[in-house]
């Protein structure tokens, strides 16, 4: 299986993604940093938050009108809204007009944005694939948003304070490329019969789409044991960043002095250049292993590393296990992701992935606890807290692996 065997959607989508996260990496992830200069720090907080529920909801509402309307149809809405929300970024932050408050109401319509596009996004390309292709284009697709990831970063890093007009007339030129992309060249690939539905009929189906989902009990304890694994992660720049920086003594590597704050960029940076060099090979290197073996294996290997993260000072400890649960983590995700697309019925399929969506912000969450536990806690006891939630993850993949197979071979059948 090749890139050039795909369907146009998913190509065109792959490369597009890839441009637009590497043009949104130099600005989004400083937004935080823009809005405490302008805000101050509580509000911003504050502001963020407001933020993130807003992006759960619309993503739930995405998924309800995407397999209501069909896929296309709300994605150019998205993304003609999301191209006047990067203008309107664009002209708050001009030479000759400056608007903190007209930057916010933009970053919350990108976020409105985010939500309506992401599970019609994600449906789309489970329509057009086949289950034998999706491992690779998930393993590349994941290739290319952790390279966008760390080159737009390091680019904002150092044009952001003094180049951000330029950054948000880029995404202004990147947002209207994407819109023409998917007016012209994307094809509809979900046809729903057309019911007339009443707007208060729609409040009433919303809820019975999600609650229908939430019935699904296999896909509900495949998002509970995600959401414990993937918390692990998120852990880098929330607790163990927080213990490194507090207790790692100042140690001599080659010829720099790290301390604790320099350690946590360090592995950062490792755990990128490696998800770069390896996610692309992933895919292949699992070729006749069982899906459920390599997902739990995997999610061990996963979890036993950022244990050792919570625990450990030495430099050289430290890079050996961010190693080994990259090899883990670029290993899990594409069969991981690969189940999520074969569970789903086809007529809710939309629904099912703005509701498998949540695990960021639900794992986001569970760190938010721990950072506050570990104000009470110790480091030990907080080490071995956080090594029970991945493998508490960890045995919930396993447990309901069997079945998940089933879910993934039917899916199988009917593709065929």
């Amino acid at each position: 299986m090749r890139f050039r065997d795909f369907h146009p959607n998913i190509k065109i989508r792959l490369v597009e993604s890839f441009v637009s996260s590497l043009i949104g990496s130099m600005v989004t992830p400083f937004m935080t940093i823009y809005l405490a200069m302008h805000f101050g720090a509580k509000v911003a907080g504050l502001l963020l938050l407001v933020n993130v529920f807003l992006g759960i909801g619309m993503s739930l509402l995405g998924g309800y009108f995407s397999d209501l309307f069909g896929r296309r149809k709300i994605m150019l809405l998205a993304e003609t809204l999301r191209l006047v929300a990067f203008f309107m970024m664009m002209v708050s932050n001009s030479p000759w007009f400056e608007s903190a408050e007209i930057t916010y109401a933009m970053i919350m319509l990108n976020s409105i944005c985010w939500g309506l596009a992401g599970p019609a996004n994600d449906a789309m390309l489970i329509d057009v694939s086949t289950p034998d292709q999706r491992s690779l284009i998930y393993s590349i697709g994941y290739w290319a948003s952790n390279l966008s990831i760390a080159l737009g970063g390091i680019a904002g890093a150092f044009m952001f304070e003094n180049y951000l007009f330029q950054l948000f007339m880029a995404l202004t030129i990147a947002a209207a490329g994407t819109l023409f992309v998917v007016y012209f060249f994307i094809t509809e690939t979900h046809f729903p019969k057309k019911v007339e539905v009443k707007p208060l009929q729609h409040v009433t189906q919303i809820f019975g789409t999600y609650q229908s989902v939430m019935q699904d009990r296999l896909f509900v304890w495949f998002i509970a044991g995600g959401i414990l694994v993937l918390s692990m992660e998120f852990q880098l720049t929330s607790y163990i960043g927080i213990r490194l920086s507090e207790e790692m003594p100042t140690q001599q590597f080659l010829f720099w002095e790290i301390d604790g704050v320099k350690m946590m960029g360090l592995l950062r940076s490792e755990n990128t250049i490696l998800v770069a060099l390896l996610a692309l090979f992933a895919a292949k290197l699992i070729v006749g292993m069982k899906d459920r073996f390599v997902l739990v294996a995997s999610c061990l290997i996963f979890t036993m590393g950022y244990a050792a993260l919570t625990f450990s000072n030495q430099i050289w400890v430290l890079f050996i296990m961010m190693a080994v649960l990259t090899i883990g983590e670029v290993f899990r995700v594409p069969v991981e992701q690969s189940y999520m697309a074969a569970i789903p019925p086809d007529d809710k399929r939309s629904a099912y992935m703005a509701f498998g969506g949540l695990q960021y912000n639900l794992s986001m969450l569970i760190v938010s606890l721990t950072v506050t536990l570990s104000g009470f806690l110790s480091s030990i006891t907080m080490g071995i807290l956080l090594t029970m939630i991945g493998l508490a993850g960890t045995f919930i993949l396993y447990m309901i692996s069997p079945q998940l197979d089933i879910r993934k071979l039917d899916a199988e059948q009917k593709a065929v």
